[in-house]
């Protein structure tokens, strides 16, 4: 088997199919700005570790900033970050940059805040992602806990020290929200923009990230490396942007916009949307394997098992999508919001997102908070006091999980 291939050119080519990035035009029209608003400025990255974040801290360090704080509860991500950044001749990396294996929401993190801060630029990536996470309970209040608790704690902070820029970042799956984890980022956006009078909040919305951590493309290397089947579902579409893409949108979000603004790549669903069964037989093509397309996972779980250096044949199991929350559609806006598509070339803006006050988020926050602490805490309840605050969550429930899937 041959893994001699450049991934960066696999995702242009046969991903995003595009040769340049997305942003590209946009960093043109805006560059005079945006070395203006980030040449020489503190910067703070929460979540720097994962895909999104380490691609916004590649995109700002084409910049000459003054100063770079990163933390991230992945210890082994940071040290894989450091070593990236300090291999590569790219970037401008400051002298005063340092990262901190720390979680946001714990005191400690509060400390160096207030030791290393004030921060100029504050962009905030430390979220789960994954429709996955509504498996249970347990599963359920550390989603909300970390995307939407926490980070009243980390708005607070920023309050008394506010930044010129602060961005925190959500996901196409907050427009008409059919699982928690949308749910969860649609709260989230609403709690941020219930401060964007006090502090300069911009968020973004985006299509999937191309063979990010934890993402199924990347899984499929990973299974690839130990010799493991690929398992993928049938008939799901959805747009992507590249790793360097989704860096550069947020960077270009979180400077060029105006507090309270949702941005949204300009994407058409006929040209870049992608089923992710094509990208499997697109993978496994360009790395010179022919699938073995296998009618159960026992069947493929078998074949692998076979595998030898020299196998030029994959085995792949295709499925439908069964588990609770898999929406079959993606989009980025909703029909009430309200669109700019003229200042920028490749993004879209809403521009009057919802901006609850600060009462009706104590109020929410509240009702969270005696559910998960009452013994009458089920994904039942929870998805009650949602669709109460949320009128376009409408949660699908299938009764099975991602973790039941291989």
């Amino acid at each position: 088997m041959q893994l001699q291939f450049s991934l960066d050119a696999f995702i242009n080519q046969k991903v995003t199919g595009r040769d340049k990035s997305l942003l590209h035009a946009d960093f043109q029209k805006y560059n005079a700005q945006m070395k203006e608003r980030i040449n020489n400025k503190s910067v703070l990255v929460i979540g720097g570790a994962g895909t999104i974040g380490s691609s916004y801290i590649k995109a700002i360090l084409k910049y000459k900033i003054k100063s770079l704080v990163v933390v991230d509860i992945n210890e082994n991500g940071l040290t894989e970050l450091v070593r990236d950044l300090r291999s590569s001749t790219e970037y401008q990396i400051p002298e005063d940059f340092i990262t901190y294996p720390v979680n946001f929401g714990d005191r400690v993190f509060e400390k160096l805040f207030r030791k290393l801060g004030p921060f100029d630029i504050v962009a905030n990536f430390a979220a789960h992602k994954h429709v996955r996470s509504e498996k249970d309970i347990f599963s359920i209040e550390a989603m909300i806990e970390n995307n939407v608790l926490r980070a009243r704690k980390l708005l607070d902070l920023l309050v008394e020290f506010p930044p010129e820029h602060f961005f925190c970042v959500s996901t196409d799956k907050a427009a008409n929200p059919v699982n928690i984890m949308g749910a969860s980022k649609k709260l989230m956006e609403e709690l941020i923009m219930s401060y964007s009078s006090k502090i300069p909040i911009k968020t973004a919305r985006f299509a999937n990230v191309a063979f990010s951590n934890g993402s199924l493309p990347l899984g499929f290397l990973d299974r690839i490396n130990k010799k493991q089947p690929w398992s993928c579902p049938l008939g799901i579409r959805r747009f992507f942007v590249s790793p360097q893409e989704s860096g550069e949108l947020c960077l270009i979000a979180c400077i060029m916009g105006e507090s309270g603004d949702i941005f949204f790549p300009k994407l058409d669903e006929e040209k870049d949307m992608i089923l992710f069964d094509q990208i499997a037989l697109e993978l496994l093509n360009s790395l010179g394997l022919k699938p073995d397309i296998c009618k159960t996972e026992e069947e493929a779980k078998k074949k692998a098992s076979l595998l030898n250096n020299d196998s030029t044949n994959y085995p792949i199991y295709f499925f439908g999508s069964s588990t609770s929350g898999e929406k079959s559609f993606e989009e980025f806006f909703t029909d009430d919001e309200q669109l700019d598509t003229e200042n920028f070339i490749n993004l879209g803006v809403i521009k009057n997102s919802k901006k609850r006050n600060i009462k009706e988020i104590d109020e929410i926050f509240n009702r969270l908070n005696k559910l998960f602490e009452s013994d009458e805490f089920s994904k039942s309840n929870l998805v009650e006091i949602l669709n109460e605050y949320l009128p376009n969550f409408h949660h699908i429930e299938k009764g099975k999980g991602l973790d039941q899937n291989m």
